[in-house]
């Protein structure tokens, strides 16, 4: 079996880019209007289902009384990735998993995000690296790879 097509390998090396925005992973009641708020920009994933209302934005975004999860950074899969593709989340979550860096998974048409909480994203990046990724630093070239809020 060649190492493109082992488990986790099958996307070999990926390219990716620290996106710049903190971020929000925001809960809402699964009848809850779409709020005014959740708009802008950047990245904006809305999800909703039987259960609840899921809202990944700008960390600036999310009002303080809405439930949230907040302090997020997102790597960006350089895309467009072939919906053949196989193995492209295991490339980069085993690495991740492997030095204890929890994500939050986000997909596209085009590509996939992973969060990684703003305090993991040196060890985030130092992982994915060691496993044979590229990663660029934030979307406008200018920011350091490290922790922020």
């Amino acid at each position: 079996m060649s190492s493109a097509q082992q488990p986790g390998r099958g996307a070999s090396a990926l390219s990716l880019t620290v996106l710049d925005a903190g971020l929000a992973v925001c809960r809402l009641d699964a009848a809850a209007p779409l709020p005014a708020w959740a708009a802008g920009e950047r990245l904006l994933s809305i999800t909703r289902t039987p259960d609840e209302l899921s809202i990944v934005c700008d960390e600036a975004l999310a009002p303080a009384e809405v439930r949230a999860e907040r302090g997020f950074r997102a790597l960006v899969v350089h895309g467009p990735l072939a919906f053949q593709l196989t193995g492209v989340l295991l490339a980069l979550v085993a690495p991740l998993a492997e030095v204890g860096v929890s994500i939050f998974a986000l997909s596209t048409f085009d590509t996939d995000y992973v969060l990684v909480r703003a305090s993991a994203l040196p060890a985030a990046v130092a992982a994915l690296r060691a496993a044979g990724h590229e990663v660029q630093a934030g979307e406008d070239g200018s920011q350091p790879l490290s922790a922020r809020s």
